[in-house]
């Protein structure tokens, strides 16, 4: 509920008015009290809004979403629970680029045979604060006609809050422009993964190395089910660094390079990402990149990218491949984008989003590299753009038999 100077009318006798245990206090001084969940304390970051009806368990786990407070639009978060594999992040202790989340209802008690815990309970184990109780509605079209705002998210089973001091700290905040993300949520060392895709009723299955194409898999923040994906589609996947050099990358002998999502400005991440990208592209390696990777390779071909007002946050998002024709039902989460008069001659606008016309793909004439801004494995529409990952592999398949 929005804060109300007026003087509140009397109330019936007997009447208990609700104390409110949690803030979110906005830049601008806008106070939205509500109830506390999860962990105690208090987040800062920016506020994003997510219009998805499902997955609320990988939203609140994807290393993309690091420096930000997300608002679920949808009112019934938490009714299925939460369980030890839906899973985004790379890293399963707990940890999470979230920093917050903010929710409508309260969370009721979870009816669903995966789960094993409350949201509750989880939230509070993974350190992310939380607040419900919200008019997610009224907070998202602020959003919508003000911009994604910063805040101090503020949980207290007291309801004890200086106001005053949390407006003044949110509003010294700095802006997501300039913000590298990526050190707190990629790996530290190379790994390999072999993990593949969900099945009932055995779960998650597994491919021996050795027997696929090699790729390697450059973490800016990656999504578990990305590399699931990669692998079910028969590659043998090893995870590196965001700092790995080019010469580390092709010492590992790459039949292709896979360019990950992630949190933050692009630009900023690419003052050491970027010169990588462009080594690899010069030696013509097969490139795939989502997301932020998307962003990136934007960036090495020496085009820029723009912060959005509101940014894409869902899974109900319309996009045109211009390849096929076809339009794909896809999941998007990203505050920045590709400008397309910024990209070279030989990069080719493939998708777009036909909700506002930004870039949402690209593919060099040149050179065997495609991006694409939207998250083709996360299953919206349901498997719309998992034919990318395919594309991935034929096109390795082809410039290995190329150059054999």
């Amino acid at each position: 509920m929005l804060q109300d100077d007026a003087a509140a009318p009397a109330q019936p006798e007997g009447w208990a008015e609700p104390v409110a245990t949690a803030l979110l206090v906005l830049a601008d001084g806008t106070v939205l009290e509500g109830f506390g969940i999860g962990a105690t304390g208090e987040a800062a970051g920016e506020v994003c809004f997510n219009t998805a009806m499902t997955g609320y368990q990988e939203i609140l786990t994807d290393p993309s979403y690091a420096g930000q407070i997300v608002t679920f639009t949808f009112p019934h978060i938490g009714n299925v629970g939460t369980n030890d594999e839906d899973l985004e992040s790379l890293d399963a202790a707990p940890a999470s680029g979230v920093r917050g989340a903010v929710i409508a209802s309260a969370v009721t008690n979870p009816s669903n045979w995966r789960s094993s815990r409350h949201l509750d309970g989880w939230l509070k184990a993974r350190g992310i604060v939380g607040i419900t109780g919200i008019d997610t509605r009224a907070l998202t079209a602020l959003i919508r006609d003000r911009g994604m705002p910063n805040a101090i998210l503020a949980n207290d089973p007291q309801g004890r809050f200086d106001r005053e001091a949390l407006t003044a700290k949110a509003a010294a905040l700095p802006p997501m422009e300039g913000l590298d993300l990526v050190p707190p949520v990629t790996s530290r060392e190379a790994k390999g993964w072999g993990e593949t895709v969900w099945q009932h009723p055995v779960g998650y299955g597994s491919r021996a190395p050795g027997e696929g194409l090699k790729v390697v898999a450059i973490d800016y923040g990656v999504k578990r089910n990305i590399l699931r994906l990669l692998a079910e589609a028969g590659c043998d996947v090893t995870v590196v660094p965001a700092t790995a050099s080019a010469e580390e990358v092709l010492a590992l002998k790459p039949d292709g390079v896979f360019l990950s999502n992630g949190p933050g400005d692009p630009a900023a991440t690419g003052e050491y990402a970027v010169p990588v990208i462009r080594a690899l592209l010069d030696r013509k390696v097969p490139t795939f990149g989502i997301c932020l990777g998307h962003q990136l390779m934007g960036l090495a071909l020496g085009g820029r990218t723009v912060k959005m007002s509101q940014g894409h946050h869902g899974a109900n998002h319309p996009v045109k491949d211009h390849t096929t024709g076809k339009v794909e039902i896809v999941s998007m989460n990203h505050g920045f984008a590709v400008d397309p008069s910024s990209l070279p001659a030989n990069a080719v606008e493939t998708h777009v989003s036909l909700f506002d016309g930004s870039n949402c793909g690209l593919s060099l004439t040149d050179r065997p590299a495609f991006s694409v801004q939207h998250h083709p494995e996360a299953s919206p529409g349901p498997q719309d753009s998992h034919y990318l990952f395919d594309r991935f592999v034929s096109l390795m398949r082809q410039t290995k038999g190329g150059n054999a």
